[in-house]
């Protein structure tokens, strides 16, 4: 080793931690395994059978060409001509800057893995940003599965995930700012990296847990939340597909860590508002709504509080439209009103349904209390949210219809004996008949079930 390629090498395994470097160290001897006698450097075969099993054949050799570009003796930047083999250096490089790299070093090793094999130079079209992050998001699913991080996800009873592997890498790329006729150049991509912080998690987890470099000091990215609750043996297939769920967990705030579970699905209790609005109101947390109309369109919304039964709106800022299919983006809001959620039952005077953004008659999206149909309107947005129409159609069929509780609800408050308090229509009899002698309607009657005295 020369002494430029020392000083860069040497610069890059500063950034471990001391009980990190034998496992960084050690994964060149380890690659190396039982090869030929006089073997110096890592050959696509050995590669190929280190990370076989999590990662498809088509990411494998982006990996590979990407090591064989670094050049030791430039900083880690790309080689004018590519070696044939991968040495030492090259790969302690590789791995500090996916594992511990800013987004400027990560951005040459992107789009070196964009690069089909004949290609070169410091730019590289958005169709292959798109390729590429469609074998990286693969290869994660599929280290998520052989690794067993699914966190009680049965992917065989979820979506089609191969249809969400694109939608995610074309969610993406939607975020690539403008390009030049060659493509984008290092600099585009190094921010791009820098917004979307999921490519530098993927690669991480990927590179990870494919070469078996386990570092104590920094856990790899949890890239799904733990499933509870959900009776998988009951249901033929959910909504979510694992790169959607992989998506929608990253928008969720930062509270919301608790593990989901299904609380309402059209498959398991049929298709009923009051058992859809229970299960919103019970648990008393966020919640994510998802719907499918007969069209095939997949959409929904997050609350980031629980839901109560009345004729006025509710929520706050951190609630959200989004759209899965036929493309998957999130909506936030734009802070034009504080319409963000609204959720009603049996009123004679007012809508009664659950309604995001908008206003009444025309929101960014309603289910009727008659269940079965709604609507999306949006000429042009959404004012809550700034959304498109959501379904294939303006007023939609709803085919089925998916509750998740996502995070943990709050803590029930407590009377003087540290009981937790009940509502004063269980507390106290007398009241709630006077409000039925008085014609109060009890917007929260037989969507809850009363407390039980302990």
């Amino acid at each position: 080793m020369g002494n430029a390629e020392s000083v860069v090498v040497k610069k890059r395994l500063a950034r471990f931690r001391p009980g990190e470097l034998p496992a960084v160290e050690g994964v060149f001897h380890r690659l190396l395994g039982a090869s030929a006698a006089g073997e110096t450097a890592l050959t696509l075969a050995m590669l190929q059978s280190s990370m076989g099993s999590v990662a498809p054949d088509s990411m494998v050799r982006r990996l590979y060409r990407c090591m064989c570009r670094i050049d030791p003796a430039a900083a880690g930047e790309a080689a004018a001509a590519a070696s044939s083999a991968v040495s030492r250096e090259q790969l302690v490089i590789f791995l500090a800057d996916v594992l511990r790299g800013t987004a400027e070093e990560r951005a040459p090793l992107v789009v070196a893995m964009s690069q089909r094999g004949d290609e070169a130079g410091a730019s590289v079209p958005r169709e292959r940003l798109a390729e590429f992050l469609q074998d990286l998001i693969s290869a994660v699913v599929q280290t998520l599965v052989h690794r067993g991080h699914l966190q009680a996800w049965q992917p065989e009873k979820m979506g089609d995930q191969s249809r969400g592997v694109e939608l995610l890498a074309e969610q993406i790329c939607s975020e690539l700012g403008p390009s030049d006729q060659a493509g984008h150049d290092v600099s585009s991509v190094e921010d791009w990296i820098f917004r979307m912080s999921q490519v530098s998690s993927y690669l991480e987890m990927l590179v990870a847990e494919g070469l078996d470099v386990s570092l104590g000091g920094r856990p790899a990215p949890r890239l799904l939340p733990p499933c509870k609750e959900t009776p998988w043996r009951d249901l033929t297939r959910v909504l979510l597909d694992v790169p959607t769920l992989m998506f929608l967990a990253a928008q969720l705030p930062d509270g919301c860590s608790a593990p989901w579970r299904l609380v309402f699905s059209t498959q398991l209790h049929g298709e009923s508002f009051a058992r859809m609005a229970s299960g919103l109101t019970k648990g008393g947390g966020p919640t994510l709504l998802l719907v499918r109309d007969a069209g095939g369109h997949v959409f929904g919304a997050f609350a980031s509080r629980g839901w109560e039964v009345k004729p006025q709106f509710q929520g706050d800022w951190r609630c959200f439209l989004f759209t899965v299919s036929p493309r998957l983006r999130v909506y936030k809001a734009t802070g034009n009103n504080e319409h963000y959620k609204y959720l009603n039952h049996g009123q004679q005077t007012m809508p009664n349904g659950l309604g995001m953004g908008g206003q009444h008659g025309y929101f960014g999206l309603w289910l009727d209390s008659d269940f079965g149909r709604g609507h999306s309107r949006a000429r042009p947005k959404c004012t809550t949210y700034g959304s498109p129409r959501l379904s294939g159609e303006e007023d939609f069929s709803v085919d089925s219809v998916e509750v998740w509780a996502v995070g943990r609800p709050p803590a029930p408050e407590e009377d003087e004996d540290g009981g937790c308090r009940k509502s004063v229509l269980d507390a106290d009899l007398e009241v709630q008949a006077m409000m039925e002698m008085t014609g109060k309607t009890l917007h929260s009657q037989g969507l809850r079930e009363p407390e039980e005295d302990q």
